[in-house]
C-alpha cells in the first residue's frame, strides 16, 4: 500500500556523494526518486581521500552495520604533525577513518542502483507553481516533481538559476591533491605516515596527510594509497588564472584534473616540497605523477529553500576542506531534510520551511570556523599542533 510518500515525484539534481545520500534517504521515505546526473558517464573522484564523518557514514551504519563502513574505509590511530627534519613535533591518539571519494561514492550507487540514475542530463533551467516543479535538460527532457534537491555541487546549476548574485569567493590560497602507493615511499616515511593524519607546517603553508584504500579499494596496510592535500597562497589574478589554466589552453574554476596541470607548475611544486615540508612529506608530493589542482573557495547562500526546491551540500555551502566536513554537510542536509518531510507528513513547502534555518545555521557555523582555521595556517603563521580548534568535526572540533 503506498504511503503518503509514495506520491511525491522527487528530482534530485546531481548524482554525487550528497545526491546519492539524499536519493537513498527520501526513497527510503517512500518518495519516487529519480537522480539527474550531467556527466555521460559515472563519476570519478581522481583519488581524493573523504574523511568519514558521522552523517557521512550513517547511511551505510544504518544499512550494514559498522561491517559495512569498514568495506570502503581504512583508519588511522594518531594525530601527528612533523617538523622540517620528520622529527615528531606533536603525537597525541586520535581516530578517524578515510576512504577514498571514489570507493563511497560507488557503494551509495550499488545501493541507489542505476535505474533510476540517469546520466547525460544536464538542467538547463525551472519553474514552479503551488503544485509542482518543471525541469528543462538540455537533453529536451521535461520532469515534473512535488520536491527538486539541488545536489549538484560548487558549480549548481540551481543555485545560478535561483541566487544569480551569489559568486563563489577565492580564499587566497590553493589545495595541491594527489596519492602515492604506500609501496612506493621510503621505510621511514611509510613508518610516519600509514598510521596518522599527520601535518607538516610551514612559512604560510600547511599539508595534511593520510591512508585511503589502495587504486582498487585495497584495504591492506602498504596496499592503500597516502592522499594529500597541500595549501599553497596564490594571488587571486592573473597568477591564479595562468595557474588554473591547464594543458589545452581551458582555464578550469573549480579543479585542474590529473594530467591536465602545466608541466612547469608541477616541477616547481616538487621543488618547493623539498624546500618548505617535511621529508615525508616532501616525499608523497614528489612521487605524485599526476598531482591536480583545485582553487579554495568559500560559497554561502542566504537561502537554501525556495517553495518546492532546495540547495543542499556545496550547492547551498561550499567550505574550505580544513574541517574536513563537506561530505558531512551535504549527507547531514539530506537526513535532515527527510526528517522533515516525515514530520510535515510530506508536506513539501511546510517541510522546506521548518528545515532551512537549522541548516542554514549549521552552514554559516562550519564557514566561519574554517575560514579561521584557514588564516591560523595561511596567514598568521599561528597554528599550534595543541590547538584543538583545529581539529576535524562538522559541527565542531572532533564532533
Amino acid at each position: 500500500m503506498m504511503n503518503e510518500y509514495g506520491r511525491l515525484r522527487v528530482a534530485v539534481v546531481g548524482g554525487s556523494m550528497g545526491g546519492l545520500t539524499a536519493a537513498l534517504v527520501l526513497r527510503e521515505l517512500g518518495c519516487q526518486v529519480d537522480v539527474y546526473e550531467r556527466s555521460p558517464e559515472l563519476l570519478d573522484g581522481r583519488g581524493a581521500g573523504v574523511v568519514l564523518q558521522p552523517d557521512t557514514v550513517r547511511w551505510f551504519q544504518e544499512h550494514g552495520g559498522i561491517a559495512a563502513v569498514e568495506k570502503v574505509s581504512t583508519g588511522s590511530s594518531m594525530l601527528r604533525y612533523l617538523g622540517p627534519g620528520n622529527e615528531i613535533i606533536h603525537d597525541e591518539p586520535s581516530t578517524w577513518r578515510f576512504t577514498s571519494w571514489t570507493a563511497t561514492y560507488r557503494a551509495l550507487l550499488d545501493d541507489f542502483g542505476t535505474e533510476r540514475y540517469h546520466l547525460r542530463e544536464h538542467v538547463a533551467g525551472l519553474d514552479q507553481d503551488a503544485d509542482q516543479v518543471t525541469l528543462r535538460f538540455v537533453s529536451g527532457r521535461r520532469v515534473h516533481a512535488d520536491l527538486v534537491v539541488f545536489a549538484d555541487g560548487i558549480s549548481s546549476t540551481g543555485r545560478r538559476r535561483l541566487l544569480p548574485e551569489v559568486r563563489a569567493q577565492y580564499s587566497g590560497y590553493v589545495g595541491w591533491r594527489g596519492t602515492v602507493l604506500e609501496s612506493e615511499v621510503s621505510k621511514e616515511t611509510f613508518e610516519l605516515l600509514h598510521d596518522s593524519l599527520a601535518y607538516s607546517v610551514g612559512p604560510s603553508t600547511h599539508i595534511c596527510m593520510y591512508p585511503i584504500p589502495g587504486p582498487a579499494g585495497e584495504l591492506e596496510i602498504g596496499k592503500r594509497h597516502l592522499n594529500y592535500v597541500w595549501y599553497r597562497n596564490v594571488a587571486e589574478g592573473p597568477e591564479l588564472d595562468e595557474l588554473l589554466t591547464d594543458k589545452r589552453g581551458f582555464p578550469c574554476a573549480v579543479s585542474v584534473h590529473p594530467g591536465m596541470v602545466q608541466d612547469r607548475y608541477v616541477e616547481e611544486l616538487r621543488a618547493a616540497a623539498r624546500e618548505l615540508l617535511a621529508p615525508a612529506a616532501a616525499e608523497i608530493v614528489e612521487r605524485t605523477e599526476e598531482p591536480f589542482i583545485q582553487p579554495v573557495l568559500d560559497i554561502e547562500v542566504p537561502r537554501m529553500a525556495f517553495g518546492r526546491v532546495v540547495l543542499t551540500g556545496d550547492a547551498a555551502f561550499a567550505a574550505r576542506p580544513h574541517a574536513a566536513a563537506g561530505t558531512a554537510k551535504a549527507a547531514a542536509d539530506a537526513w535532515a531534510l527527510a526528517a522533515a518531510l516525515r514530520e510535515a507528513g510530506g508536506d513539501v513547502v511546510s517541510a522546506l520551511e521548518k528545515w532551512e534555518p537549522g541548516q542554514l545555521e549549521l552552514g554559516r557555523s562550519l564557514l566561519s570556523r574554517v575560514r579561521a582555521m584557514g588564516t591560523r595556517y595561511q596567514v598568521d603563521g599561528t597554528a599550534d599542533p595543541r590547538d584543538r580548534s583545529l581539529r576535524f568535526g562538522l559541527y565542531g572540533p572532533d564532533r
